[in-house]
């Protein structure tokens, strides 16, 4: 299943990356940019959940106002890592978010990506790392995607984005 899944991604993966984001106003928005504060320095606090999210993606660099190049890609054990050294904004204590987390941050109404492009600009629509093991195979841990929102598992030794998050102070 999880090489299905990757095989997958790697199929549909250029479908995604040429879409617009697509989103259906008559839905209620699960994720709206009045949930966050949003911050200069390039984060934004998620008032629902306390937590301060990096708006862009690990690899990329904020401008004050878009993120800018391209998201670097990881190993699970990379990512963990990684995040634990990031310094990022006045902070060193950035982290992976658990599934649940990264799941908050999902924009229910739209798709390509399925995220708030105001509060996360140029988040990719594919499938990012969470600190979460996935306890039926030992060799897997939780993405989630950004393509449509689905919460899955995938291979540790996969590379894939990150978006990191820490406790607000």
């Amino acid at each position: 299943m999880i090489t299905t899944c990757m095989l997958l991604t790697a199929v549909l993966w250029p479908v995604f990356a040429s879409a617009a984001q697509k989103c259906k106003d008559s839905i209620m928005a699960t994720s709206p940019a009045s949930d966050y504060i949003l911050h200069a320095d390039g984060t934004a606090t998620q008032k629902t959940t306390g937590l301060m999210w990096a708006r862009c993606s690990l690899g990329q660099e904020w401008d004050g106002s878009v993120c800018k190049g391209a998201a670097a890609t990881f190993s699970w054990g990379e990512a963990q890592k990684l995040a634990h050294l990031e310094e990022f904004a006045g902070y060193d204590d950035w982290r992976l978010p658990n599934k649940n987390q990264l799941d908050s941050i999902i924009e229910g109404r739209c798709v390509v990506p399925a995220v708030n492009l105001k509060v996360f600009p140029s988040t990719q629509a594919t499938f990012y790392w969470t600190s979460s093991p996935y306890a039926g195979l030992g060799t897997g841990a939780w993405s989630v995607d950004f393509g449509y929102g689905a919460v899955t598992a995938t291979e540790k030794s996969g590379k894939l984005p990150v978006r990191l998050v820490r406790e607000a102070d």
